[in-house]
C-alpha cells in the first residue's frame, strides 16, 4: 500500500472514531445527532400547524404533509412552490369588500359619476339602474351625500349588494359570466377620482371598526340593516405562516378592489407585492373608473376581473410572468400552484389549477361543491366555515343539470376534466 493511500485510510478510520465519539456525547446530553451537528449542517426544522380545532377529518394532517413534502423540510427541490388564497370568506369571516364599500356609504366618500352619468361607472350598467341612481342621487360635482341622503345610499346599495334596484330591475346586463361580476367591479369602479392610498386609508376604517365590533354585529347603511363585522380566521393564518415559514410563495388572489385587501392581507402577513385584486388603471396618480386588464383583454376594457377564468389569467400573469392569451390558458404543472384555497364559484378555476391539494370553505356554492365533493383526482378538501359555518344542504348539488354558469349566464351540467358528467352530489360536510 502506497504511503498516500496508508494516510487516508487513517485519516477515514479517525474520522469513523470521532463521529461514533460524537454521537456517544450527543446521548449522552440527550439531544440527537442532527442537533449536534454544526449549524450549517443541520435540517431545518419542518414547520408544523399548530391550530387543531376547526379542521374536518384528516384535512389538517393532509395540510401538514403538503408542507412536509413541498417545503424546505421536504425534498428541497429548487423553486419555491406556490400556494394561493382567495380572501374574502376563506381567510376572513364575511367580505372586506362589503365592509368598505359601507363604510364609505355612511361616511359620504363616493364621488359623483363623470358628468354625472351613471353609465360611466360600469359599461354593464342598465338603463332601469342608471335612471333609478340618476333620480336617487343629487347632481354635484363632488362627494355624494350619502352619509345624510338615504334614497341615494339605498339605491347605490341595492345596485352594488342585490345586483338590482329598489324596485327590482336588473342592474348589469351583457357581461361573460365566467370573467366578469360587474358588482363587483363596480366598488372599485367607484373609488374613481381617489388616490389609492385614499382607499386604504378607507378600507382601514373599515377594518377597524368592523374587527372591533361584537359577532353578529349589523349596521345601518341608508335605511337598510348590513353586516357590520368581519374576522380572520385563526386557522388560515396559521397555515399562511407555516406555508411561509416552510419557503412557500404565498399569494392572495381576490376579486375585492386591490387597495382594499392589501390593506386587510397585511393582518396575515401577505405584504401588497403578494396580493392580486381587481385593479384600476390611473391617471395622474389617481384611480379611474376604469380597470386593468389581462391576457386579450387591454387595459380600460373592463370585461374581465379576478373572478372565475378572470382569477386564472391574473394568477398566470402576476406569479407566473405569462402574458396575452398564454396566460388565459391552464399552464404546465410546473407553473401551476400546488395549493390553493377557496369558498365560492368565484374560485373554481384557479382552485382546478393547483396541483396537489385544493381547500374549499363549504359556502353551499354549487359549482365548487360539486367539483370537491366529486374529487376525481383525489386532491380536494372539504371545510366547513370555521366562524358561523353553514347549515347542511338539504337537495343534493344539482350537479348533472344546473351546477355550472355558462359564458351567457346560462346554466348546464358540471362536467369533469374528460367530459363526463358530474352526479349530483349530497353536501357532507358542514
Amino acid at each position: 500500500m502506497s504511503r498516500e493511500n496508508e494516510r487516508r485510510r487513517v485519516n477515514r478510520r479517525h474520522l469513523r472514531i470521532a463521529t461514533a465519539l460524537a454521537a456517544t456525547t450527543a446521548a449522552v446530553a440527550g439531544i440527537t445527532t442532527a442537533q449536534a451537528a454544526p449549524p450549517e449542517h443541520r435540517p431545518e426544522a419542518c414547520p408544523t400547524l399548530s391550530i387543531g380545532q376547526g379542521w374536518h377529518a384528516d384535512n389538517k394532517a393532509r395540510l401538514q404533509s403538503l408542507i412536509d413534502e413541498y417545503g424546505t423540510c421536504g425534498d428541497g427541490r429548487g423553486r419555491r412552490p406556490v400556494a394561493v388564497f382567495d380572501w374574502d370568506n376563506t381567510v376572513i369571516k364575511n367580505d372586506v369588500g362589503d365592509a368598505t364599500m359601507f363604510w364609505m356609504l355612511r361616511n359620504g366618500r363616493i364621488n359623483a359619476p363623470y358628468k354625472n352619468d351613471w353609465h360611466t361607472t360600469s359599461r354593464y350598467l342598465t338603463d332601469d339602474a342608471a335612471n333609478a341612481l340618476r333620480q336617487a342621487c343629487p347632481a354635484t360635482t363632488g362627494a355624494l351625500p350619502t352619509d345624510k341622503n338615504t334614497a341615494c345610499a339605498d339605491e347605490i346599495l341595492s345596485v352594488y349588494a342585490d345586483g338590482g334596484t329598489t324596485t327590482g330591475k336588473a342592474a348589469f346586463a351583457g357581461h361573460d359570466h365566467r370573467r366578469m361580476e360587474p358588482s363587483y367591479a363596480w366598488l372599485a369602479q367607484l373609488t374613481r377620482g381617489r388616490t389609492a392610498h385614499q382607499v386604504q386609508e378607507f378600507a382601514a376604517a373599515a377594518r377597524k371598526e368592523n374587527l372591533a365590533a361584537p359577532i353578529g354585529t349589523k349596521q345601518r347603511v341608508g335605511t337598510k340593516d348590513v353586516t357590520g363585522w368581519a374576522r380572520y380566521y385563526d386557522q388560515q393564518r396559521d397555515l399562511i405562516r407555516a406555508l411561509q415559514r416552510a419557503g412557500f410563495d404565498v399569494w392572495i388572489s381576490s376579486a375585492s378592489p386591490e387597495p382594499v385587501v392589501e390593506v386587510w392581507a397585511r393582518g396575515v402577513g401577505i405584504a401588497p407585492g403578494r396580493v392580486i385584486g381587481i385593479r384600476n388603471v390611473t391617471e395622474h396618480g389617481r384611480l379611474t373608473q376604469h380597470l386593468k386588464g389581462c391576457g386579450t383583454v387591454a387595459d380600460g376594457d373592463d370585461s374581465m376581473i379576478t373572478y372565475i377564468d378572470g382569477k386564472r389569467c391574473w394568477i398566470n400573469q402576476e406569479v407566473y410572468g405569462m402574458r396575452d392569451a398564454a396566460a388565459e390558458r391552464v399552464q404546465p404543472a410546473e407553473r401551476r400552484p400546488v395549493f390553493a384555497a377557496g369558498d365560492s364559484d368565484t374560485d373554481v378555476s384557479f382552485l382546478r389549477d393547483a396541483t396537489a391539494l385544493r381547500l374549499v370553505i363549504n359556502r353551499n356554492k354549487a359549482e365548487l361543491m360539486c367539483r370537491a365533493y366529486d374529487d376525481s383526482d383525489g386532491r380536494w378538501l372539504v371545510n366547513p366555515m370555521f366562524i358561523e359555518p353553514k347549515k347542511q344542504q338539504a337537495a343534493p348539488y344539482p350537479c348533472a343539470t344546473t351546477g355550472y354558469t355558462y359564458s351567457d349566464g346560462s346554466s348546464g351540467p358540471v362536467l369533469r376534466g374528460d367530459g363526463s358528467v358530474i352526479e349530483d352530489q349530497k353536501d357532507t360536510v358542514y
